[in-house]
């Protein structure tokens, strides 16, 4: 079975932060709305996450992300619970420091909610920016 957009209109979406707090300009929805000229930007600090809360249970196999050059993170934790469970570790990436969409296929794992840390940003200040991400798999 292909791999399918995972994120929908009732994925509840939680940030870290969202710098100087202006969630019109630089919120977590602009991750999701597929416009070039938008993007998620933390404020400043060491560990920043994006977590996802999906409908019902899904089996996550790819990340789709796409950061701005220079405000890139160098490591990223994906975490997984399903509900009743603990959050387990899934994965680890090491995503490019480059504008491009990268694609990082996961092992499947079976979730209902999925958590991603941005451990070592690329910007001195520890800030990232995403401008795109998706999350792919099946629903079970």
């Amino acid at each position: 079975m292909p791999a399918e957009p995972l994120i929908c209109a009732d994925t509840a979406t939680r940030v870290s932060s969202v710098l100087n707090r202006d969630v019109k300009q630089f919120g977590k929805q602009h991750m999701f709305d597929a416009n070039e000229e938008t993007c998620w930007n933390s404020d400043q600090g060491a560990r920043q996450w994006v977590a996802l809360d999906f409908p019902h249970t899904v089996k996550v196999s790819q990340l789709h992300i796409q950061f701005q050059g220079g405000f890139s993170s160098r490591l990223c934790t994906l975490e997984g619970e399903e509900t009743g469970e603990e959050l387990v570790k899934i994965s680890e990436l090491y995503p490019e420091d480059v504008n491009a969409m990268q694609i990082s296929f996961v092992e499947e794992t079976a979730l209902d909610k999925l958590k991603i840390t941005f451990e070592n940003s690329t910007d001195f200040f520890g800030r990232i920016v995403v401008y795109h991400l998706r999350v792919l798999g099946e629903r079970l």
